[in-house]
């Protein structure tokens, strides 16, 4: 390549939909187009413009306004609604410096919370919670969060029935070989591309549409169990039996009833790889709790005709069957059950480890699972070690905050809050992520200091004390590697930092000074020299597997770097099922345990040892028959959860400035609605407003609102009514048992009316600001 060639190349840049090049002019982001190497390109790449140069960026250091007159001791004011005053970056960082100096020597480290849940930005360097993290370590430690919110009740569970979740999405059975060997596939949530944009740290193709489209051409067939016809895609010609919501372990305990009862299942697969099918099979007869598990039950509880289960078990039973349970399922009061329950039916059928058969938990959830692994392991900036031990399950944030000292149950462990003084949040939106914002709000009232890193005025952001404005990815440099992707994508700095904006190393290398932690954070290294030192590690593991790598500084001018897939051919368990023996699992008993006794053990009647039906809470309380609309929230079209939710191609889709809510045409009818109408939606918590999309893709009873809407509080109103139209402000915070406490956000209950008056603006996207102290 000529030198002149050389400066026609195109910036890229990486994000965690996938790889772009940069058009940018006059020292402004124009657009980002696609990369000619993705099939199937993301367009949330869109929203960068806005969401960089937009009235939403946080530009100078900001204090709330009564924190900064009267100190963190005197509660004034409220956090959420009062304005923010900007100040100088020394100003800023001399009160950050004091107050973790107070909090360390008054409460010590066990006060200081920086569990930083999301997804922040892609880059292995500037890793908004690895550099907070490794920053904090240096100074005696944090408390930390435990797990997640997309499937933290697989991440707790499936370890005690199967292995490590994690090694089951990295293993899954790819969709090549379900299109070479498979006959039929099974569905539970469907398989919804929209998800499927996004992979943690970076994609570099898109492979999961032309997989399933290879599928549907081999003429696999695919039943998909979904309240939400588009959850498969339409080239699948997918079978649309859209049940109850929160009955999907229903249905496959009918399922697996009618294999029982008619001697389809594998007794010889049973009895060599598995431990606990007595119990499960008494449980289905009824033995146990007097009620038969079979079709007739199952539909009565999921609407699904027993005529259909049954011939659906049988067809399962007849050919190579793959059942797949989406994630979103186990986001429900006890979501443990469904992701068990696909185990045992998969169990049951026999075809585990085969190519095109057994299970698969997470397909659809992020780009590379059933598709790409990586090939190495890639670097990325340490955290160090962390002295304190006490951790919180990340979806306890509010009951934390709000029951220091307060006890509670986790995996068989009694466990004990700690006393917050002060949250330190960096690249996340907890305001996005959790459950009831009203109680989160009423939470984060209570520590002394909150402190946030943040690149746009979030919601997260309204609510801290102390704001810190950093530098978005295409304002730095970095590289971008995607933790299951096999693409090496370059991210140099393209821009100049918003403001006053500045990476978070150069934050924490200034506060290491300020606090005299010597150089335990930065080990006097520049940001340049610390990337430099990760990419030659990098380049050392690729050429220990025959790879070879440019050098670092040709590498951000160059090009995106592919791999090949290590394991095209990938079986999930293919190995424990040709020898359980001498390839057993990591549970107690070596084989996949349908009913645990580790878990019986527990005592925990919300998640006892064996696979169990326990019907939604809102069903056995009565909050479904005053409020009969059942909500289902999930991961939109237009952006990643709740980043640049101002940018472009987010706000296309709005309705009136409001997130589409989804309403079959005859719940629509029954409460006077139509197409485009802004809607109330309301339950016993909190109270939103949505922008109605009336649609037969969205079955009966059933609505749903995309996540992710900034959540903007309208504290004129008496309810604090959202105006923007953020589900979670309707959503419970119960979690889906006390062995994995995961997030419940998919059982909720509402009511929808159609907004009457003048419709107040959405303010969630102008600066709270109310001058400055410079």
């Amino acid at each position: 390549m000529s030198d002149r060639d050389a400066q026609r190349q195109p910036l890229l840049t990486a994000s965690h939909w996938g790889a772009g090049l940069l058009d940018i002019s006059n020292g402004r982001l124009m657009s980002v187009r696609p990369h000619p190497d993705d099939p199937d390109p993301s367009r949330i790449n869109d929203n960068l413009p806005e969401g960089l140069h937009g009235s939403a960026r946080v530009r100078r250091p900001a204090v709330r306004r009564s924190y900064l007159e009267q100190g963190p001791l005197v509660r004034s004011g409220e956090r959420g609604r009062e304005p923010f005053v900007e100040v100088s970056w020394d100003q800023a960082l001399d009160l950050v410096a004091r107050e973790l100096t107070r909090i360390r020597n008054d409460y010590g480290n066990e006060a200081i919370f920086a569990g930083s849940y999301g997804w922040a930005s892609a880059g292995r360097f500037h890793h908004a919670q690895s550099q907070l993290k490794r920053f904090l370590n240096a100074g005696g430690g944090f408390v930390r969060s435990e797990g997640n919110y997309s499937y933290n009740a697989a991440l707790v569970l499936m370890p005690h029935i199967v292995g490590n979740y994690r090694d089951h999405v990295k293993q899954a059975t790819r969709w090549g070989v379900t299109a070479r060997d498979g006959r039929l596939v099974v569905m539970f949530g469907g398989v919804p591309l929209r998800n499927a944009q996004i992979s943690g740290g970076g994609v570099g193709r898109h492979r999961l549409r032309d997989d399933l489209e290879a599928c549907a051409k081999a003429e696999v067939e695919f039943i998909n169990f979904s309240p939400l016809r588009n959850d498969a895609a339409e080239a699948l010609n997918a079978e649309w039996l859209p049940p109850r919501p929160g009955s999907d372990t229903a249905i496959m305990m009918g399922l697996a009833h009618t294999l029982l009862s008619e001697g389809l299942h594998d007794k010889d697969f049973l009895a060599r790889h598995t431990v606990g099918f007595e119990t499960v099979a008494a449980y289905l007869k009824g033995e146990m709790d007097g009620v038969v598990k079979d079709a007739d039950w199952a539909a009565e509880q999921s609407g699904i005709s027993a005529e259909r289960l049954r011939r659906l078990a049988r067809h399962m039973a007849a050919g190579r069957t793959l059942v797949t349970t989406a994630v979103g399922l186990q986001r429900a009061d006890f979501g443990e059950q469904p992701l068990w329950m696909t185990v045992v039916l998969a169990a049951m059928l026999g075809q585990i480890g085969l190519p095109g058969g057994g299970f698969g938990i997470g397909y659809g959830a992020d780009a590379s699972i059933g598709t790409m692994d990586r090939p190495l392991h890639w670097p990325s900036f340490p955290q160090g070690s962390n002295p304190v031990e006490t951790f919180v399950p990340v979806a306890m944030v509010s009951e934390m905050l709000l029951n220091p000292g307060g006890v509670y149950d986790y995996d068989g462990q009694r466990r004990v809050f700690p006393d917050i003084r002060m949250v330190w949040w960096a690249g996340g939106n907890p305001f996005h992520h959790h459950q009831d914002l009203n109680r989160l709000r009423r939470a984060f009232q209570r520590p002394e200091t909150i402190v946030v890193n943040e690149i746009s005025w979030t919601a997260t952001a309204r609510h801290a004390d102390i704001v810190l404005p950093v530098a978005a990815p295409q304002e730095r440099s970095d590289f971008g590697a995607g933790t299951q992707d096999s693409t090496l994508i370059p991210m140099p700095k393209a821009l100049e930092p918003a403001g006053e904006a500045r990476t978070e190393f150069d934050i924490f290398t200034e506060l290491e000074r300020r606090l005299s932690l010597g150089t335990r954070f930065s080990r006097r290294l520049s940001a340049e020299e610390w990337q430099q030192e990760m990419w030659v590690e990098m380049q050392g593991r690729a050429a220990a597997q025959g790879h070879s790598l440019p050098d670092w500084q040709d590498f951000l001018q160059g090009n995106v770097i592919h791999f090949d897939d290590p394991a095209p051919d990938a079986v999930y368990l293919s190995a424990f099922r040709a020898d359980p023996e001498a390839n057993p699992l990591a549970t107690p008993s070596g084989k996949i345990e349908l009913a645990s006794e580790v878990i019986a053990g527990f005592g925990y009647e919300d998640c006892p040892g064996h696979p169990a039906w326990l019907p939604p809470r809102g069903w056995q309380s009565g909050e479904a028959k005053a409020y009969p609309l059942h909500l289902l929230s999930g991961q939109p079209e237009t952006r990643l959860h709740s980043q640049y939710d101002c940018g472009d191609f987010s706000m296309s889709r709005k309705v009136q400035g409001r997130e589409p809510i989804l309403i079959n045409p005859s719940d629509a009818a029954e409460r006077g609605l139509a197409d485009g109408d802004v809607v109330t939606v309301f339950n016993e918590r909190g109270r939103c407003l949505a922008g109605a999309v009336v649609t037969d893709d969205i079955c009966q009873g059933v609505v749903f609102l995309w996540t992710g809407a900034w959540y903007d509080p309208d504290f004129a109103d008496p309810h604090h009514r959202d105006r923007h139209g953020n589900p979670n402000v309707l959503t419970h915070d119960l979690r889906t048992s006390r062995l994995s406490q995961g997030p419940a956000a998919q059982s909720a209950f509402v009511e929808i009316e159609k907004h009457e008056g003048a419709l107040p603006s959405v303010e969630a996207f102008q600066p709270p600001l109310a001058g400055s102290n410079r």
